[in-house]
């Protein structure tokens, strides 16, 4: 039975045990977070949304399957196509754009009434043209004008895109992006200078914008942070109620399908998904053994990262991971309070359409790294590097 297993499923076994174990939890914890929504929309059928969300999440684990047997060398040049297809995407979503509680978020898909949050895929384009560029530029890799400008320009252009909208993602990918540009041993003065100098334009972008803008997202930011230090307002409400739900859980939690705050909390099956599974299983069963899980999976990219003898595939691996794990970092740490509401789902988790999709290309993509690590061919950047 293990040989089949194995002769169809490559790569890191590790990871596929990640992403069973997500799955795993990600149907029950859609099931229990969903009665309430189900109750309004469909009736009391709560099986709608398990259904809906199981064949996505089958459609995800199918998607990673075909991905992983695709050798990440292909990823290199695909890049160049995507990274422009996203800038495209971004600025089609900034007028034409889906708008949902004031924010422009998602792209309808023509004739298909499928709807995508074009940063999900903006930010798998921009990691894998980082690490193409990175990969190609180690020989000058201090160089402002041949290393940094090449990968900074696209994470500015793809931030500045996703700002008016999303500014935790925008965030998000600019720390992942300068992380992952660490590692690809860019200059520290470089990333420093434009650290700060980010820092001080988004800081003039909300104070201009707070006095021009009475009303919008610039003020929405403003609410959650001011929310998050003092008691009061919508973002104050979510953070008490995911943290008594996250209190109540305890160590073993209240049982499946018991939760009380799913009643109270604004979007549990997405942004506060955490904080069911805990109420749930409690600590010892859901809480840690997902914290652990996404653990895994980063300790599991140093070791791909490792047995790694070209760049390309290392800057990838590690940078789609940290792309995973750093999300869910984030909002693991807003159900438990350390961070403001930012509205991150928590990947392979929550549920959702296209987040889902982009999470599984991503961890795709990382299989296939190690399922073609024993190859010897360099890759066609590296050689015209």
């Amino acid at each position: 039975m293990g040989e089949k297993i194995n002769k169809y499923l490559k790569g890191d076994p590790i990871i596929w045990g990640v992403i069973i174990v997500l799955s795993i939890f990600s149907l029950l914890a859609v099931y229990s977070a969903t009665s309430t929504l189900a109750m309004h929309k469909m009736g009391g059928n709560s099986l709608y949304y398990l259904i809906r969300h199981g064949v996505i999440l089958a459609f995800g684990i199918m998607i990673i399957f075909i991905t992983h047997l695709i050798h990440y060398k292909y990823y290199s040049k695909l890049s160049q196509l995507l990274i422009g297809i996203a800038v495209i995407l971004l600025i089609l979503t900034l007028f034409l754009g889906t708008n949902f509680n004031q924010a422009t978020r998602w792209l309808t898909l023509p004739g298909l009434g499928f709807t995508i949050q074009t940063s999900d895929f903006a930010k798998l384009a921009l990691i894998m043209y980082i690490a193409r560029v990175l990969s190609m530029k180690q020989g000058e890799i201090k160089s402002f004008k041949e290393a940094f400008l090449p990968v900074i320009i696209p994470v500015v252009i793809i931030c500045v895109l996703i700002l008016p909208a999303n500014l935790s993602t925008a965030a998000l990918i600019f720390g992942i992006s300068l992380l992952l540009m660490f590692i690809g041993r860019i200059s520290m003065k470089h990333l420093l200078a434009s650290g700060g100098v980010a820092i001080l334009l988004l800081a003039l972008f909300i104070t201009v914008g707070t006095l021009v803008e009475k009303e919008g997202r610039i003020n929405t930011w403003k609410n959650r942070i001011e929310n998050y230090f003092e008691e009061g307002g919508e973002e104050s409400y979510q953070s008490q109620q995911a943290k008594i739900a996250i209190a109540t859980g305890g160590l073993f939690g209240k049982n499946p399908g018991k939760s009380v705050q799913r009643n109270f909390l604004p979007n549990p099956y997405s942004d506060f998904i955490y904080a069911i599974i805990v109420e749930e299983y409690g600590m010892i069963i859901g809480g840690i053994p997902i914290l652990l899980a996404y653990l895994f999976l980063l300790f599991r990219a140093g070791v791909i990262v490792r047995k790694c003898d070209r760049t390309f595939p290392a800057f990838l691996a590690i940078g789609l991971t940290l792309m995973i794990v750093v999300q869910a970092m984030v909002n693991m740490a807003v159900a438990v309070g350390i961070f403001p509401v930012t509205g991150q789902t928590l990947p392979l988790v929550s549920m959702g359409g296209s987040s889902m999709l982009f999470t599984s290309i991503a961890f795709g993509i990382i299989l296939s790294i190690s399922r073609n690590l024993d190859e010897t061919e360099p890759d066609e950047e590296e050689v015209t590097a």
